[in-house]
């Protein structure tokens, strides 16, 4: 069956894939757990199945978000020219993506180990349930953290062959980061939620919306000085720290009238921090690999 030029767009639009800025933010700490767990460069077969997984995974993601939010969506002005809300995709359609995407993503993990590919029914699960958890909990955006860090243990897993103590603290911290920044992305939305009847951590916090995020990034330059320490990573690292503090100093500067436009740059501005990161934990090896 031959499918239209604008329908692939529709396809595309509602995978996000003219948005890759979740992708990168998924991204940057898969490629921080394959670099820690390989002790430098990882092998070139598992960088390119996660790489292409984080790309499924994310795309799949947004497809099964949409189809939960198809009726609300269009009451929200940041949601509402999206394909299922304008009848571009119909339901039945982004269900039929949404499992050829998690399929072949599954087909990729086949090509890991066994304890990786039981990981991943895991990585499903989270997918799959997190769009309906803010109809249910204020509390989404922790859901969807643990959701975006299960690339963590899977990475790990798939390069290592086992599942060290050491991965819970970089998953916590991939954790606590997504917190924060998905909190930004939902101040966007707080006024358009609050009348809808959607809950998020922004309607959580309330007032106490910038002191809860800024605890949340100390929390993870705390937690990733730890991960300096247990990988005994140098100075490059510990550079990249100090970049990232600036980086989430400048995001509460953003939020601090609440606008959303600027909520939303202090948003984006994550995928910064996340490759400051990598760049750190990935020269650090390179050069211990010199000496």
């Amino acid at each position: 069956m031959k499918v239209s030029r604008q329908k692939l767009i529709a396809y595309a639009r509602l995978m996000r894939l003219d948005k890759p800025i979740g992708i990168y933010l998924v991204l940057w700490p898969t490629l921080w757990s394959l670099w820690l767990a390989a002790g430098g460069l990882p092998s070139i077969k598992n960088l390119l199945i996660f790489v292409a997984g984080v790309v499924l995974m994310r795309s799949a993601g947004c497809v099964i978000n949409d189809y939960a939010d198809r009726k609300i969506d269009g009451f929200v002005t940041r949601t509402k020219d999206r394909p299922l809300v304008t009848g571009e995709v119909s339901a039945r359609e982004a269900l039929f993506l949404f499992a050829v995407l998690v399929s072949i993503a599954f087909i990729l993990v086949l090509l890991t180990n066994r304890l990786t590919i039981l990981l991943s029914f895991g990585a499903l699960a989270l997918a799959t349930c997190y769009p309906f958890m803010k109809r249910h909990t204020h509390l989404p955006q922790l859901v969807l953290g643990a959701a975006f860090a299960w690339s963590v243990p899977m990475a790990f897993t798939a390069e290592r062959g086992e599942l060290e103590h050491s991965v819970w603290l970089i998953y916590a911290t991939v954790m606590l980061w997504t917190v924060a920044y998905d909190t930004f992305y939902a101040m966007v939305d707080r006024e358009d939620d609050l009348k809808i009847g959607v809950k998020s951590t922004a309607i959580l916090f309330g007032e106490q919306d910038k002191v809860m995020t800024g605890t949340l990034q100390f929390l993870v330059i705390f937690s990733l000085a730890m991960i300096g320490q247990r990988f005994e990573l140098g100075n490059i690292f510990k550079l990249g720290l100090l970049l990232a503090c600036g980086f989430f100093i400048y995001q509460q500067y953003l939020i601090s009238e609440r606008r959303p436009d600027k909520c939303f740059r202090a948003f984006t501005y994550n995928n910064y921090v996340g490759l400051i990161i990598f760049i750190g934990i990935a020269c650090d090896y390179a050069f211990l690999d010199q000496e």
